[in-house]
């Protein structure tokens, strides 16, 4: 089956955003993109389609332009073009299965840096069996690169470098399919890959006193020892590729959510299990999603 990356159209300024994202991942991976725009017949079209058109006429010229303005950006990659008569998380859902990534469109927050993540996005990257990029509307290639000199686009350029790709790690469960991941991510863009792992106050109870907070150089010592134990394998897997190490107390989405102003990428892991309501992403991750202003993966992992 021929290696290949999804993303969803419709229509909007952040899909067109999260396709051209896909198209420059697609060529970083040597791979071929499919994109997918699902629409469902209804008795009273929705006000977005014009009166003289058909719904399915509509969807066709909505997937035409998109492949269309893809086709001008990436002249050698191949483009295939899906129009699936489903529900758009049903869709997208199933066309995930057999892609090595989903990318999907987030509309930016007015006056902030960050993501409005929808109800059909917030169920495709809850249930996704593959990872889940959200890209946010006005993301473009210029946004994944560090600020080149004389304000020389990365276009003219494209050795300036890219902007670090973070990853959060939880080193008490350490995922291999989230650092693969990550690791692979940087090396493609030959970024750096900032880790960032946050720890908690871990508490103690002395016999003759009540619970009190546990803290101190040797608490700090033990974690570093951890996170470096935990990235060594990675470091011998992935020599090429540059790895800084941030280590802190406090809460992990704040960390993230600081460091993702210089990424180009914020790469984090979502547990494959069942909530008692059903799949959920799991609370770093969800405030990741609503308040880091650039790409975020979401990696889905046992």
């Amino acid at each position: 089956m021929l290696r290949h990356i999804t993303t969803g159209i419709d229509g909007s300024a952040e899909s067109l955003a999260a396709a051209h994202w896909a198209a420059r991942e697609a060529v970083r991976r040597g791979v071929s993109l499919t994109l997918v725009h699902a629409w469902k017949w209804h008795p009273r079209p929705a006000p977005s389609v014009p009166a003289d058109r058909s719904e399915r006429d509509w969807a066709e010229e909505i997937l035409d332009r998109a492949a269309s303005s893809i086709r001008a950006a990436h002249p050698g990659l191949q483009v295939v073009e899906r129009l699936v008569p489903d529900s758009a998380a049903a869709a997208l859902l199933a066309a995930a299965e057999d892609a090595e990534l989903l990318v999907l469109g987030s509309r930016g927050l007015s006056g902030v840096a960050g993501f409005m993540v929808g109800s059909v996005s917030q169920r495709v990257v809850a249930r996704s069996s593959r990872p889940v990029v959200l890209v946010r509307a006005g993301e473009n290639s210029a946004d994944e690169h560090l600020t080149a000199l004389d304000g020389i686009s990365p276009e003219e350029i494209p050795e300036t470098p890219y902007r670090d790709v973070v990853l959060g790690l939880d080193t008490q469960r350490p995922c291999d399919e989230l650092i693969e991941f990550a690791f692979e991510s940087a090396r493609r863009r030959g970024a750096t890959l900032h880790v960032i792992h946050v720890f908690g106050t871990p508490r103690v109870k002395p016999a003759d006193g009540p619970w009190a907070p546990v803290s101190g150089p040797e608490l700090l010592a033990a974690q570093e020892r951890t996170m470096v134990a935990t990235l060594r394998p990675w470091c011998e897997k992935f020599p090429g590729v540059s790895v800084v190490e941030t280590l802190s107390q406090g809460r992990a989405a704040t960390a993230l959510v600081r460091a993702s102003a210089g990424a180009s990428l914020v790469v984090v892991g979502r547990r494959t299990r069942e909530a008692h309501i059903g799949t959920h992403i799991g609370a770093v991750t969800h405030a990741v999603l609503h308040h880091v202003g650039c790409p975020v993966a979401v990696v889905p992992h046992d």
